[in-house]
């Protein structure tokens, strides 16, 4: 049976978000109905908006969604009817890299998660009068609606007495930050760290430091506000990034810069600075998406000579059903204060929401759909 149900939906690319009424499609045996109570806003919903990546007119985006499971389908087994969730990315579960434990880089990541249609290529959510295919399934989920149809890899079962609101953005930009620093750098105990770029995302990628033990912290970001808020969670020192930053992180960590580092940005330059900011052997990850296509140029003997590392890090190289968990756990022993980061708004608000994501007034706006 269809269902229909209000979404925050992308009028054109470009174009503003606005809430209407929709219509879901009945219920595949891969899917479960969830009744979404929060939802985190990324900077991939806002650049898939404007067409920085893959989106398309009348788009439901949203993928770090928490909520209540209303319907199971009959493939789905790790979570009933009643259940409280968070959903992250989606994932096929059966190529080599799904199955040894690194679903972020699963062979249909991309086309599953920015595609906008379910795996048989339909879409969950068509227009409220039942005509014209809507944008929807965004990694899984398309999380700005009050109820949504949701593949069972984005499924991540929680426990009855979870804050849904508070623990909203784990699917996506906390675990994309710290899991940057536990699993995709493995930061070390005594070493030196840099993150470029202090938002949601930086700052997990700064508290995942602190928990490792790294010696140094650097931050970098152009906003005070924000190099403050870092220095607050774990980070050492503090670099406002207009000026030579390279050059700041080398008198830090002299002779030649650190050990690991995170750019949160996606801007390519800040990319390249901080593949320069690298020590000997350094090891440098970017999480930030400047949109595909996008390319930088390396000094190819300066790499060499200090064998430095440059990789990518997509979702934090996370197993969501383990890593999420693990992060809630850590909240709770006081290592991860997420509250320091997040900012909640109620939907009807979401203007307000949008605009504090783009300007950096909000660190992690979070949409609620009711007090959860």
């Amino acid at each position: 049976m269809s269902r229909t149900t209000t979404a925050l939906a992308v009028t054109e690319i470009g174009g503003p978000f606005e809430l209407r009424e929709v219509q879901l499609n009945p219920i595949q045996p891969d899917e479960a109905l969830v009744e979404i109570h929060a939802a985190g806003i990324c900077h991939t919903d806002l650049s898939s908006a404007n067409g920085t990546l893959p989106g398309a007119p009348g788009a439901v985006l949203g993928h770090e969604g928490a909520g209540v499971v209303l319907e199971v389908g009959s493939a789905v087994t790790s979570v009933a009817k009643g259940d409280k969730v968070l959903l992250s990315f989606s994932h096929c579960e059966s190529c080599a890299p799904c199955t040894s434990g690194h679903p972020a880089y699963c062979y249909a990541f991309n086309d599953r998660n920015f595609g906008g249609k379910r795996p048989d290529g339909s879409s969950s959510m068509v227009k409220a009068d039942g005509t014209t295919p809507i944008f929807s399934s965004f990694f899984g989920q398309s999380a700005f609606a009050r109820h949504t149809l949701v593949h069972k890899s984005s499924l991540v079962k929680v426990p009855p007495e979870t804050n849904l609101s508070l623990f909203a953005p784990l699917g996506c930009g906390v675990q994309t930050g710290a899991g940057a620093v536990l699993n995709t750098l493995n930061v070390t105990e005594g070493s030196t760290l840099a993150v470029f770029g202090v938002g949601s995302v930086g700052l997990s990628a700064v508290m995942a430091g602190k928990l490792r033990g790294a010696k140094t912290i650097i931050a970098v970001d152009l906003q005070p506000s924000r190099l403050e808020l870092a220095k607050r969670l774990g980070a050492t020192h503090g670099i406002i990034g207009t000026g030579d930053v390279v050059e700041e992180i080398r008198k830090i960590c002299p002779p030649v810069g650190v050990d690991f580092a995170v750019e949160c940005t996606g801007n390519t330059k800040v990319i390249v600075s901080m593949i320069d900011a690298l020590g000997t052997r350094g090891r440098g990850a970017t999480v930030g998406a400047p949109g595909f296509g996008s390319r930088i140029s390396v000094d190819v003997m300066n790499h060499l000579t200090y064998g430095k590392e440059y990789v990518g890090c997509c979702e934090g190289d996370s197993l969501p059903s383990k890593f999420i968990p693990y992060l809630i756990q850590l909240h709770a022993e006081g290592k991860l204060p997420l509250e320091e980061l997040i900012t909640f708004y109620d939907v009807k608000d979401y203007e307000k929401a949008i605009e504090d994501s783009k300007t950096g007034r909000a660190f992690k706006a979070v949409l609620k759909w009711e007090s959860t």
